[in-house]
């Protein structure tokens, strides 16, 4: 009796044990440039675009899921299957892209967390992005010298940080419940919707999480093939329980610039939004939310290197140390911070960049998890693939339009 009730907790324990990589990926779900999408859509267009936030989250469910399962059931990331099968021609060209959004993901994360810095502490905003990538730094060392185990506790931990922060303001102005779910009726309203709708798909299904997320499962998950089939069972359970949270904490950020923000003058600046929220909810709802943007941004610095040396790593075979990497994508950053643009458009505009990143991860994805001599019995089945197809269409639907919508003014 006493065996029969202890195997149930032994297999409870030996779940929570393989939990951990989505909620390292789910970062990238909460990083600052989803709060320059966020706060922007809610104070613009109040509930309208609440929609988009359960949409996108419900695809990154699957396309997190699919990415795991990769790594999972091959033991590789999918930067290195897709570094085996390419040419070297074509290897070059798709790191390039994938590149390019790293870099507009680096932007974003360094740039809100100079902007944290600067609302909680006065700290100038070019400094503030040195202090970040320096403090970045520390966290990617303890992934070196601790293992991925210690970097996932120190991750998670800034997200627990992070939605305190985020959600807080909820208790002290709760949303309208029936504009809440009207938010839920798909619509759009112009071009500038499109653009808001592309921003927060860009910064809910980010591409460089897409590729992370094989190589974290590689690492934290891969077995042999006996012990797959419940493997795999945890995983979906460790991916919806980590983008169910980031999703939440994404909703809350426009409901409460929906709720507070809707109409006012200077919210469509980060700093300008928490001045109303510090205004409207109280000094104190202004500090958890800084705080909040600070964890996100320093977290999400971290994670976003790491998932560019492993982009690297599997596409060009070439391993460099995360401190040059880090010190060599800070730079961009630093500069445009320099340049006097307005840091809140120039993560909106990052947010961009990243959505049209995601068909180059999520397409070769797709067609890689059906093939049966890579994944064998755990290939997607028709259903699945048939969802993964739509999402990947609409995605790319969005970005076409998007492009015409901004060409033609």
């Amino acid at each position: 009796m006493t065996r029969t009730a202890a195997q149930p907790r032994t297999g409870r324990v030996r779940l929570v044990m393989l939990l951990g990589p989505a909620f390292v990926a789910a970062i990238a779900y909460v990083d600052p440039g989803n709060v320059a999408a966020n706060l922007t859509a809610g104070a613009r267009f109040g509930y309208m675009l609440v929609w988009v936030l359960v949409a996108a989250n419900a695809m990154a469910v699957l396309v997190q899921y699919l990415s795991a399962k990769l790594g999972v059931v091959t033991g590789r990331s999918l930067p290195e299957v897709l570094g085996e099968r390419l040419p070297r021609p074509a290897r070059l060209a798709y790191w390039a892209q994938a590149e390019v959004v790293a870099a507009a993901t680096d932007l974003a994360e360094v740039i809100g967390g100079a902007i944290a810095l600067n609302l909680l502490f006065g700290v100038p905003l070019v400094l503030g992005g040195v202090i970040t990538g320096v403090v970045s730094l520390l966290v990617l060392a303890v992934q070196q010298r601790r293992g991925q185990r210690a970097f996932e506790g120190v991750v998670t931990s800034m997200l627990a940080v992070l939605t305190v922060g985020f959600c807080a303001g909820l208790f002290f102005s709760p949303p309208d419940p029936a504009a809440m779910l009207a938010g839920l009726v798909p619509r759009l309203q112009g071009a500038d919707s499109v653009l808001l709708a592309a921003s927060m798909l860009g910064a809910t299904v980010m591409p460089h999480a897409i590729y992370l997320h094989s190589s974290l499962a590689r690492d934290h998950l891969h077995a042999p093939s006996t012990s797959v089939p419940r493997i795999l069972r945890a995983t979906r359970v460790d991916v919806v329980l980590a983008l169910i949270l980031a999703g939440s904490v994404n909703i809350a950020m426009l409901l409460l610039a929906a709720a507070n923000l809707a109409g006012r003058e200077g919210t469509d600046t980060i700093e300008g939004a928490h001045a109303a929220i510090a205004g409207t909810l109280g000094p104190v709802v202004g500090v958890l939310f800084a705080v909040g943007l600070l964890a996100s941004g320093l977290a999400s610095t971290s994670v976003g290197a790491y998932a560019g040396a492993e982009i690297m790593s599997g596409l060009l075979r070439v391993r460099v140390s995360l401190l040059t990497r880090r010190l060599v994508t800070l730079l961009p950053a630093i500069v445009l911070l320099m340049t006097g643009i307005s840091p809140t458009w120039l993560l909106v505009v990052s947010q961009v960049v990243l959505s049209f990143g995601i068909p180059f991860a999520m397409i070769p994805l797709v067609r890689l998890t059906r093939d049966r001599e890579l994944l064998g019995e755990h290939r997607n089945a028709l259903t699945t693939q048939v969802l993964a197809w739509v999402v990947a269409g609409v995605i790319v639907a969005l970005n076409v339009t998007l492009l015409w919508l901004t060409l033609t003014g």
